[in-house]
């Protein structure tokens, strides 16, 4: 938190004082009152029964409310995330063979694909949202759309193959996002990609990794299943385990964020973060009004709390 008008904390000095005066003219009082009364006995039982600390509690009030004011009066700011009006995501969805992987019940494919069409749904409907496809190589499936409708029927329609060419996902992705940029200010983009192995063919993840940089475009990866994921192939069990490095390497190379998720549960949790995360901007904005609003709480409570305990306003 910075403040735009810091001078005005200078009015925090005779705050300061009144809270000083009070404290000294209290002890003055309690001190004189015991100097009268010096019998102690007599007085308990013939002198009312003192408020003790409530009589402070309209004082302490009406004093935290001038401190909240004037930090008000400074012009506080701090960063307050703000709903995107706009926005290109595109889902890159890896349906190489080791997606059928039965590590992630019923299989990681069929986990992930539900999963996805929860994250899909859970986006604002002004967003664009597109889908890439890939294994041995990428293609766009749905280029970006508001049709939800659209997308979720080309999740349903995925099928698995061979090979994983996670650059090539990449590129497709960034080529998508380029044709839909049109407009002289083009909504933020970002790349959302979940795979569960390592590239095997296609352009390098270092190539896709820096042109996603250079054009301004985070990608966001996720690494889905288990080390002890397998697949049947000719008869045989063949280990599918997942690439977390090559992933987070990606992530942080193109300005994104890296997750794993070892179940449906973890990566629905995964994709509803990234939702979160991508249809919301951080922006500086003034907050005078968190203080202003704070210190009338604190006046209405000194002067409530006197009513009640004093009959009379603070």
């Amino acid at each position: 938190m910075s403040l735009l008008a810091p001078l005005w904390l200078l009015l925090l000095v005779p705050v300061a004082l009144l809270a000083v005066t009070y404290v000294v003219m209290a002890l003055r009082n309690r001190t004189s009152y015991a100097v009268r009364f010096t019998n102690l006995d007599l007085l308990d039982k013939v002198a009312p029964r003192r408020p003790g600390w409530r009589r402070h509690v309209p004082a302490a009030a009406l004093l935290l409310m001038f401190a909240l004011l004037v930090l008000g009066f400074a012009r506080p700011t701090a960063e307050v995330r703000v709903p995107r009006e706009r926005a290109t995501i595109m889902v890159a969805f890896d349906v190489s063979a080791s997606m059928g992987a039965t590590d992630v019940a019923p299989n990681r494919f069929e986990a992930a694909k539900q999963a996805a069409r929860q994250f899909v749904q859970g986006l604002p409907e002004r967003f664009n949202l597109g889908l890439v496809s890939f294994s041995a190589s990428a293609s766009v499936a749905v280029p970006p759309t508001t049709d939800r409708r659209t997308v979720l029927s080309a999740l349903d329609r995925l099928g698995t193959g061979s090979g994983t060419a996670i650059g090539e996902a990449v590129f497709s992705s960034l080529d998508a996002i380029a044709a839909l940029d049109s407009e002289e200010e083009a909504p933020p983009a970002h790349i959302v990609l979940l795979s569960d192995g390592s590239s095997t063919t296609g352009r390098t993840v270092s190539d896709a990794a820096a042109q996603a940089s250079a054009r301004g475009v985070p990608v966001t990866t996720i690494a889905y299943g288990t080390a002890d994921g397998t697949i049947s192939l000719g008869g045989q069990e063949v280990p599918v385990p997942v690439d977390g490095p090559a992933l987070r390497d990606l992530a942080g190379a193109a300005g994104g964020g890296f997750y794993e998720a070892a179940s449906g549960d973890e990566l629905q949790a995964v994709y509803e973060d990234i939702g979160t995360s991508v249809g919301y901007r951080v922006e500086r904005q003034e907050v005078w009004q968190w203080f202003v609003g704070a210190g009338l709480i604190f006046a209405l409570i000194a002067a409530v709390t006197s009513m009640l305990w004093f009959s009379r306003l603070p």
